[in-house]
């Protein structure tokens, strides 16, 4: 049968409700996507400076944060059809936006330090210590790890290894790596949007964390005797 010439054949748009799904599960991979198209100009821009010190170990740094972001790609690929459920409360969003304008901000503009001195060896050495604790926390946990917020039917509380000291030592690492990562690579405005944004979107993560933890069996006696993010502190 024929239409009548003034029927409108075209699909009926999707509601909206049913479209953000789907741009949610596409934000960790487009990010990851743009994150490692970033870091790897960066890398080349570093290493076409030579032999020059500054620029050949901010280009090591660099590359190491290229490696650390290549370790969690399973994880990261595996958020993405997760996205648009769990108790995520829109957090993995900012979270995700808040680390990658810090990255930015450290790669794009030029940093306060002209040479490579012990201030500089301590921030890398505080990145790959905070990288390698969010790497082996990630790996404790196995598969109950996620990007997204959410339990699984025979999710347990973990006691061991990193999470013996603090309830969030993937959060602790992130911090740390890009305390470190904004050491070395240090400007106005990456140190603003490392307090102004990362900080406060892990805050707000872990605080989406707890709430679905509340009901583990077993994570109020856990979360009693040890703190968040830093031993003795919070």
């Amino acid at each position: 049968m024929t239409p009548d010439a003034g029927t409108d054949t075209r699909p009926a748009p999707r509601p909206h409700h049913e479209r953000r799904p789907r741009l949610e599960s596409l934000f960790p991979p487009a990010l990851f996507t743009a994150g490692l198209v970033a870091l790897g100009w960066a890398l080349v821009r570093e290493g076409g400076h030579g032999s020059e010190p500054r620029h050949r170990a901010q280009a090591v740094v660099i590359g190491l944060y290229l490696l650390w972001t290549l370790l969690e790609l399973r994880v990261t690929f595996r958020a993405a059809p997760q996205a648009a459920g769990g108790d995520d409360r829109g957090t993995m969003q900012w979270y995700g936006a808040a680390r990658g304008a810090v990255v930015a901000a450290a790669l794009f503009v030029a940093p306060w330090w002209q040479g490579w001195g012990p201030g500089q060896w301590l921030a890398a050495a505080v990145f790959v210590c905070g990288a390698a604790l969010r790497l082996a926390a990630i790996r404790r946990l196995g598969r109950f790890y996620s990007h997204k917020v959410r339990t699984l039917g025979d999710h347990e509380v973990v006691t061991d290894g990193p999470y013996r000291v603090v309830r969030h030592p993937a959060y602790s690492g992130m911090v740390l790596a890009h305390a470190g990562f904004v050491g070395v690579l240090a400007n106005p405005l990456s140190v603003a949007a490392f307090l102004a944004l990362l900080l406060p979107a892990v805050v707000l993560r872990i605080r989406a964390e707890e709430r679905a933890l509340t009901d583990l069996r077993g994570y109020a006696a856990y979360a009693r005797h040890r703190k968040r993010l830093i031993p003795a502190v919070w």
